[in-house]
């Protein structure tokens, strides 16, 4: 039996609760680079799925703060150096279901499984370990194979195409608005989890979820025949 379907997952906010982590590196570079106290987690939210640069922008722009292509740059290594150092010393567990429903797919000879992540190469490896997942098994693409970050579908195209799979026979499990956009403009069904925002802002996907433990193998056949 042929690989026929495919299952990609982004890492921050569907593997582990990475963008608690994300906005505590980040406050911490507003106030120690740009001395700007006060910034909040829901600061970020326009950058969410959009790589770094536009995650440390998005609250930015909140605070008024017009930054240079070098003070950006200088903040997204800072954030992911904090990053990095509050992983080493907190665990970082996986959502419930996650593993699960990996696994379930690895062990399906018709189904095959991708990580796709606007994430550095570094930064979502250490995420990807800290949670156990076994993406040596899996296609992977993150931030730093692609020009275009989300709601650019690149990232996904890409998955699909390193897949050997159409990206109609392909779903993406997103947590934000920008991945849910990305996922749709490849041309793939798009299942959102509520990890990281409201699920009125993921209305647009074609499921939306609480938990990954409500997702089976069978669901997501459905999903992509219906």
């Amino acid at each position: 039996m042929s690989v026929s379907y495919g299952l990609i997952f982004d890492v921050d906010g569907v593997i582990a609760d990475t963008e608690a982590v994300n906005a505590r590196a980040s406050i911490k570079v507003f106030s120690e680079l740009f001395g700007v106290e006060g910034v909040r987690r829901q600061d970020f939210e326009a950058g969410l799925g959009r790589g770094a640069e536009a995650y440390i922008l998005a609250a930015a722009e909140v605070h008024g703060l017009t930054l240079s292509e070098e003070q950006v740059a200088a903040a997204t290594a800072a954030r992911q150096a904090n990053f990095l150092a509050i992983l080493e010393q907190e665990p970082l567990p996986p959502f419930p279901g996650v593993l699960n429903l990996m696994e379930a797919a690895l062990a399906h000879p018709e189904w095959a499984v991708a990580i796709a992540t606007s994430s550095t190469r570094q930064k979502s490896e250490a995420v990807l370990k800290a949670a156990g997942v076994p993406y040596t098994r899996m296609v992977y693409i993150c931030g730093d194979d692609v020009t275009r970050k989300k709601p650019d579908p690149q990232l996904f195209l890409l998955a699909c195409e390193r897949l050997g799979l159409s990206p109609r026979r392909c779903v993406v499990i997103e947590d934000a608005p920008n991945g849910v956009q990305a996922a749709l403009a490849a041309g793939c069904r798009c299942v959102a989890v509520t990890n990281s925002t409201d699920a009125d802002r993921l209305a647009a996907a074609h499921l939306v979820v609480s938990s990954l433990e409500e997702l089976d193998l069978a669901r997501l056949h459905d999903l992509l025949h219906g």
